[in-house]
């Protein structure tokens, strides 16, 4: 069996972070990951109200660290294949594999998400979710509503982002066979809209130091697996402003042979797009440090 992992992209409920601060080491880390971030991700984690830790500045580094709390919680890390992360859980995925020190991966999410909120807020722009219907025919009307795709999720989900009078249109007169889901974001993000935002990390990033990776790791640019760190980093920054492939990257897993998937905190959306284009591959969603002993028991039938 090869197993993968995949930092989190599941829902973000107020306090989600408060059973993780029961695990050895976890509230210390969190404290860390604050101070690096710039947010205080302690009270973002457990105290805050779901409107606040909405906040494209405050949930993208709130992301990476509940990711990183539960990988630095799996107990044994030697049968793990490879990692990759879905958008903003690709710089969960540059630590895990040794790309970047987790502080630096900390910095520059705060960095990228301060940056998309500045970029969010000169537009009024917005993303919904087209679940069904023929791809093609999507796109199409997509380039009539000079909307973007911005996450290819697979499964039969594609995620778009525009203006939002634009989105509405879509919603009003979607396409034959689809469903149409506006998503509670600031901006439209993965599109020409977050220029400004490539501009700063890319700056950011030129003052970091990357390593090449330790482990297998699949890029969002086009689903394959990047050797060089350096690489990696710069895939991250461009990715603000471009499509996230995530079909692809679904393809390169099975490709690779990936037979079972770990799904770290905060857990669920990848594992349900998985069973849908992985088929029969097991998978748990650590949601909870009470999931770690079900991840772990999946790592141990690959040793």
């Amino acid at each position: 069996m090869r197993i993968a992992v995949f930092p989190g992209q599941g829902s973000q409920s107020p306090g989600f972070l408060t059973p993780w601060l029961d695990v050895h080491g976890a509230a210390q880390r969190l404290e860390a990951y604050s101070d690096w971030s710039g947010v205080d991700l302690v009270a973002a984690g457990t105290e805050w109200d779901a409107d606040q830790i909405r906040d494209t500045q405050v949930a993208q580094p709130l992301i990476v660290a509940a990711s990183l709390l539960s990988w630095n919680a799996l107990t044994d890390r030697s049968t793990i294949a490879g990692v990759a992360g879905h958008s903003v859980g690709e710089f969960a995925a540059a630590a895990a594999a040794g790309i970047l020190s987790e502080q630096d991966a900390l910095t520059l999410v705060g960095i990228r998400g301060r940056a998309m909120a500045e970029a969010a807020a000169i537009e009024q722009t917005g993303m919904s979710a087209v679940i069904g219907g023929d791809e093609s025919a999507i796109l199409t009307r997509l380039a009539e509503l000079d909307l973007s795709p911005a996450n290819y999720n697979g499964g039969g989900q594609l995620v778009v982002a525009g203006a939002l009078d634009a989105l509405q249109a879509l919603t009003a007169e979607p396409v034959a066979g689809t469903r149409v889901i506006p998503l509670q974001v600031a901006g439209a993000f993965h599109t020409r809209f977050m220029t400004p935002a490539v501009e700063t990390l890319r700056a950011a990033a030129a003052e970091v130091a990357a390593s090449d990776p330790t482990l297998t790791v699949w890029s969002n640019r086009d689903g394959a697996a990047v050797p060089s760190g350096d690489a990696f980093v710069g895939f991250l920054v461009d990715q603000v402003a471009s499509p996230v492939r995530w079909d692809l990257c679904m393809a390169s897993f099975a490709e690779a042979g990936v037979s079972g998937i770990v799904e770290l905190s905060p857990a669920g959306t990848l594992t349900g797009l998985a069973k849908r284009a992985l088929r029969g591959v097991p998978a748990v969603a650590v949601k909870t440090p009470d999931d770690l002993q079900a991840a772990a028991a999946l790592l141990a039938a690959d040793a």
